[in-house]
């Protein structure tokens, strides 16, 4: 059996999900105990030194980031094949990958900081939630231009452009944010949504908001912290959100990367 350490609402734990489902890779999925309150130990902090996920453990092997343990599936599991077959369409959904996993994934985090953990309200929160609104499109815009006239972003089939894609147009629906239905890009979210190993995925994440629904009140007391790191720290800086920066390093409720041990 292999684990896999993942909160249902992680782009990056779904991508992994996706590919193992696709695969027909049994996972015991976990969430790690003291993952936001910066105290995870045990099994998962061997697994990751960064206290993030996904992490992965196949026997005695150890695997964090999720563009890794996505090459481990593939190395161990090659079929399906996710990753297309010639070495130019890999390096392009490789770099669609980075695009999501950096810039796109910085737009639905700062809107989860607002919804979910309150960081700002009335006025502010409005003015983001129409930046980050204007910034979606702009992204949607380039995914378009990458889909072309395919039906899948990994060219002939689905496979690693699609996965990497679709945690975070969803997560944009769930913001109000989805593409148009009758674009190319909302057939295509249509068309991926429909696989089961996508909607099985979906569904985990949408049936976890619920548990969010006090996250604020916890953030507030102290007893947890978001991590501020590389895009997401860029996102909020540029989108005015400096102040919330400054208050929750007062508050001590945010985070950067840990130090190893």
């Amino acid at each position: 059996m292999v684990t896999l350490y993942e909160h249902p609402l992680s782009p990056y734990a779904q991508k992994v999900k996706i590919s193992a489902r696709e695969k027909g890779v049994e996972l015991e999925l976990r969430t790690p105990d003291g993952i936001g309150a910066g105290n995870a130990q045990g099994e998962f902090a061997s697994a990751n030194p960064r206290a993030e996920v996904p992490a992965l453990i196949d026997g005695d092997v150890y695997v964090f980031d999720s563009t890794i343990i996505l090459e481990y599936l593939e190395d161990k599991w090659p079929e399906p094949a996710m990753l297309p077959a010639t070495p130019a369409a890999r390096a392009r959904v490789r770099m669609i990958e980075e695009v999501c996993d950096t810039h796109y994934e910085a737009i639905n985090w700062g809107l989860g900081e607002i919804a979910y953990f309150r960081r700002a309200t009335g006025s502010k929160a409005k003015e983001m939630q129409e930046a980050a609104s204007r910034q979606t499109a702009k992204i949607h815009t380039w995914l378009t231009k990458q889909l072309g006239k395919g039906d899948w972003f990994n060219g002939g089939d689905f496979g690693w452009g699609d996965l990497s894609v679709v945690p975070y147009v969803n997560g944009s629906a769930g913001f109000g944010n989805a593409p148009d239905e009758g674009s190319p890009l909302g057939k295509w979210l249509a068309r991926v949504n429909a696989r089961p190993s996508v909607a099985k995925t979906a569904k985990e994440a949408v049936d976890s908001i619920t548990g969010m629904q006090q996250v604020a009140n916890i953030l507030e007391q102290g007893l947890f912290k978001r991590e501020y790191r590389d895009h997401r720290l860029e996102w909020m800086m540029k989108t005015d959100g400096v102040e919330i920066v400054l208050n929750g390093l007062e508050k001590d409720n945010i985070r950067f990367s840990y130090d190893f041990e």
